[in-house]
């Protein structure tokens, strides 16, 4: 029988620009730093074999490794090799072995991989990486930022949905106000479906009492006045979201000591994942691993897919990931 408040997390060994060394680390802080916290670490054998090596023995049985199919040397990491790496993560959820996955890896392969492997939920078309950034009036959050690079009017009303609820649940924001990230705040000001998306946005019934706040620009996003959620394309959002990272990394954040995330939380699937920056650090691994214990103790996406899809329904499109399932993105 589990303790109360295990988390059992599967970390993707293979993901991110500097790994399996920069995860290893990231998987070891986390576990020292989180004595509830259980591992499944996927990928090469011999990277799980550092982690269990550097605890303790008392800690040691907190860890099993997950062996994935990978090329003949450990630093042979093709593209076959990385995905499927994230594949045997989400595997592990889906067949109940973790609460939860983390992989700082292609981000198409994990989303891909999320969806076919957990299910979307109904009425999900394309999820939504998720991310908080600090502006000097709290926090905000945005999405899209990297998932869906090219989304319709659809897709960015049950983002705007989604955002809502993700404020509510997480953050405890009462009636969130959501606005649409565009070029100017004046009426027309946008591309096409800038200009299109607002009507959607004002008649959309947003969960927990959220309400249209309108357009917002790439300096609201910092000021957080007009809005806690902040929707937006990913290729649009994934750049803002950069740009902010460099930006508040150099010159400091809106709140001192309160700094990005290198992590968002993909919402929309069966599932609780969680996608780090593919250039993070141990410490950004270790606190993507937090994040996503966090989120499965309070049982986040859940309480989010209630309040969008109501309670009981199933996750649809659910399949096994297969070896070719899982390519594209960025």
């Amino acid at each position: 029988m589990r303790e109360p408040g295990t988390a059992r997390i599967a970390v993707d060994l293979l993901g991110g620009d500097q790994a399996p060394a920069v995860v290893v680390d990231g998987a070891l802080r986390a576990c020292q730093a989180d004595p509830a916290l259980q591992l499944l670490l996927v990928g090469p054998v011999e990277a799980a074999d550092a982690v269990l090596a550097a605890l303790g023995p008392a800690d040691r049985g907190r860890v099993c490794a997950v062996a994935a199919p990978t090329g003949p040397h450990a630093q042979d990491r093709d593209v076959s090799s990385v995905e499927s790496g994230v594949r045997s993560a989400v595997l592990a959820v889906a067949q109940g072995l973790a609460d939860a996955v983390v992989s700082a890896g292609n981000t198409g392969a994990t989303v891909t991989s999320a969806a076919l492997g957990l299910g979307r939920w109904p009425g999900v078309r394309r999820p939504a990486l998720t991310a908080v950034l600090p502006t000097a009036a709290g926090r905000i959050v945005l999405l899209d930022v990297g998932s869906s690079v090219d989304p319709d009017e659809t897709t960015l009303a049950m983002h705007a949905r989604l955002g809502a609820a993700y404020a509510s649940v997480v953050h405890g924001v009462a009636a969130p106000r959501v606005g649409l990230l565009t070029i100017g705040t004046e009426r027309g000001k946008g591309d096409r479906l800038r200009r299109a998306v607002p009507a959607v946005l004002a008649a959309l019934d947003l969960p927990a009492g959220g309400s249209y706040a309108g357009l917002v620009e790439g300096n609201d996003v910092v000021t957080g006045a007009p809005a806690d959620v902040v929707v937006a394309d990913g290729f649009t959002g994934n750049v803002l979201l950069k740009g902010l990272e460099t930006a508040y990394a150099l010159l400091g954040a809106p709140n001192p000591g309160e700094v990005p995330p290198r992590a968002a939380v993909l919402l929309g699937v069966g599932g609780t994942v969680v996608v780090c920056h593919g250039a993070a650090s141990g410490a950004d691994i270790a606190a993507g691993i937090g994040f996503a214990a966090a989120l499965h103790r309070r049982a986040a996406v859940p309480a989010i897919a209630d309040l969008i899809i109501g309670p009981e329904a199933p996750a649809t499109d659910r399949k096994t990931p297969d070896p070719q399932s899982a390519r594209g993105g960025s």
